[in-house]
C-alpha cells in the first residue's frame, strides 16, 4: 500500500538537518505498523505537480506555515487533490495545516484563531470512538504547534476530539474515508522542543516556555502512528 506524503512545508535548519523533512519524520511514525506500506512524496510547496490518483493507495497532507486562506499557487492543487482523493474513496489523513486544508477543501472554514499561539504537548478529550482507534484511548496527549484552527465543519463532518483551546482538534469526514488531526504526531519530543526554542521571539514566552517544559510529559505520539496505520490499512482497496 503506497502512503503519498503531500509535503506543504518543511522544517527550518538547522532543525531539517537533524531531524529529517515530514516525510521522513512520517515514514519513521507510521512506517514500522505494517510491511505492507510504502512511501512516496510530492513536495507541493516547491510547486511540484500533483500525483495521479492511480500512483497512491492513501494519501497524508502534512503541516505548513501556510494558511488555506493564504494566496500561495499550490493551495487550491491540493484542495483539488483532496477532493478527487474522497471521490475516488481513497483513505486520507490530514495533520496541523492538512487538517485545516481538508476542511476547507470539503466546505468547513479556518482561519487564524483569536486565541493565539497553541504550542507544546495539548491533550485532547476524545468524544467519539472508532474501530481504527485499537488500542482505544479517550485521552490524546501530543506536539502542537499552530495559530489557525478549523472553526467551522463541513457538511456532514463530526469531532472526534478536541480541547477547550482546539475544540475541532479531530474531525471524521463525511466526503470519504478521511481524518485529521490538529496535533503532530510526527514530532518527537527532542525535535518538538527544539523548534519551539528556535521559535522563542516569534512566539511570547508566555507561551513558548511552558510549551517547552510540556515535552517532558507524557506523549501518545506513538499511539496516533498506530491509529493513522490502522486507518490506512482498513480502508485499503
Amino acid at each position: 500500500m503506497q502512503i503519498r506524503i503531500l509535503e506543504t512545508g518543511e522544517p527550518p535548519e538547522p532543525l531539517k538537518s537533524q531531524f529529517g523533512d515530514y516525510f521522513a519524520m512520517f515514514q519513521r511514525l507510521i512506517g514500522p505498523h505494517s510491511p505492507r506500506f510504502s512511501f512516496a512524496t510530492t513536495r507541493a510547496h516547491q510547486g511540484e505537480a500533483m500525483p495521479a490518483l492511480a500512483d497512491f493507495d492513501g494519501l497524508l497532507i502534512t503541516g505548513s506555515p501556510a494558511g488555506v486562506y493564504d494566496e500561495h499557487d499550490w493551495i487550491e492543487p491540493c484542495s483539488d487533490l483532496v477532493r478527487r482523493t474522497a471521490k475516488a474513496g481513497k483513505p486520507q489523513v490530514g495533520i496541523c495545516f492538512g487538517h485545516q486544508l481538508m476542511a476547507h477543501a470539503f466546505g468547513g472554514k479556518a482561519e487564524k484563531s483569536d486565541k493565539g499561539w497553541g504550542v507544546g504537548v495539548h491533550e485532547y478529550k476524545m468524544t467519539a470512538q472508532t474501530d481504527w482507534m485499537d488500542p482505544p484511548s479517550n485521552r490524546l496527549a501530543c506536539a502542537v504547534s499552530h495559530q489557525d484552527q478549523v472553526t467551522e465543519l463541513p457538511e456532514g463532518a463530526r469531532i472526534l476530539g478536541g480541547s477547550e483551546f482546539c475544540p475541532m482538534g479531530v474531525i471524521d469526514f463525511a466526503q470519504g474515508p478521511a481524518i485529521s488531526f490538529q496535533q503532530h504526531p510526527e514530532f518527537s519530543a527532542d525535535y518538538g522542543e527544539a523548534l519551539l526554542r528556535l521559535r522563542k521571539g516569534r512566539i511570547p514566552a508566555d507561551r513558548a516556555d511552558p510549551g517547552i517544559a510540556s515535552y517532558k510529559n507524557r506523549s501518545d505520539r506513538e499511539l496516533m502512528g498506530k491509529w493513522i496505520a490502522n486507518f490506512f490499512l482498513q480502508h485499503a482497496r
